[in-house]
């Protein structure tokens, strides 16, 4: 299997200088572009399983084999959902022999979770009010 290559979230120039996370500055057009490739690979139900038993997995990785049974869907479906996961640099993957091996990219959960996290202690902007 081909390495997927995925942008770098937070990262706004070569020197990997990180940006602000989402609720403490407005995305730039390109990062927002780029965090929806991310949540629409998590916003299927299916994908999100899928991410969370390989994320839960002792050992760090599993087989296909073993993702498979867990749902009732057919093995094609099942790959489209992981190349999607691949592609939006939540997993990678290996090939070994007959069976592939997936594992989580924690570099990508962790920008994930960055982004989102308020800073500690600071509270969220005021809403400015609203006239009539």
């Amino acid at each position: 299997m081909s390495k997927q290559e995925f942008v770098v979230l937070g990262q706004t120039d070569e020197t990997g200088a990180c940006c602000p996370g989402l609720l403490t500055a407005p995305l730039e057009e390109g990062q927002a572009v780029d965090l929806a490739k991310v949540f629409r690979a998590l916003g299927d139900p299916v994908r999100l399983r899928l991410l969370s038993i390989i994320a839960s997995r002792a050992g760090g990785e599993v087989c296909v084999c073993d993702l498979t049974p867990a749902f009732d869907l057919s093995q094609p479906t099942i790959s489209h959902h992981l190349k999607l996961l691949r592609q939006a640099g939540l997993i990678d993957c290996e090939r070994r022999g007959t069976w592939v091996y997936y594992w989580l990219l924690p570099e990508m959960t962790d920008r994930l979770a960055g982004i989102l996290t308020r800073p500690a202690g600071e509270p969220l902007p005021v809403p400015a009010e609203v006239s009539e």
